[in-house]
């Protein structure tokens, strides 16, 4: 990826949204009110460039004091395999621990387990159902 940024603008903003429509909305069948939520406005969103074309995106938030919740972590379809997704995260918790968060949590789609334990994550919970897909809840010391 040429680019990871927090997302500065309008803008920035849409694009990163798009992707998550077009990831979680389109394919993966998720409610639009569920995958848009109220988390959105306070959370720090992230997007990712391919030659000046918006591929990913994810987002972070405060979970607890010192602990960060990553979310919505997705990579357009015809991206996928090219190590995007990790360069993405790279920078997630290079900001999270920049502002003194010690640990990462995320819910990680149950296929998504083996790419979220190459990056370190440990799964911490039972599978669960989260919009009508498998989840495991994982986390990371920083």
């Amino acid at each position: 990826m040429q680019k990871v940024k927090i997302v500065e603008t309008e803008l920035e903003k849409e694009q990163a949204f798009e992707i998550r429509r077009k990831v979680f909305v389109d394919e993966q069948g998720v409610a639009l009110h569920v995958e848009m939520d109220e988390h959105d406005d306070s959370a720090t969103h992230f997007i990712g460039y391919e030659l000046e074309q918006p591929i990913a995106a994810a987002r972070i938030r405060e979970y607890e004091q010192g602990v960060g919740k990553v979310e919505r972590v997705c990579v357009l379809p015809e991206y996928r395999g090219h190590h995007f997704g990790a360069e993405m995260m790279q920078q997630l918790e290079e900001y999270a621990r920049s502002i003194g968060y010690f640990r990462l949590q995320l819910n990680s789609q149950s296929h998504a387990i083996p790419f979220y334990e190459r990056l370190g994550y440990d799964v911490i919970s039972p599978e669960f159902m989260d919009a009508g897909i498998p989840h495991r809840q994982m986390e990371k010391t920083l």
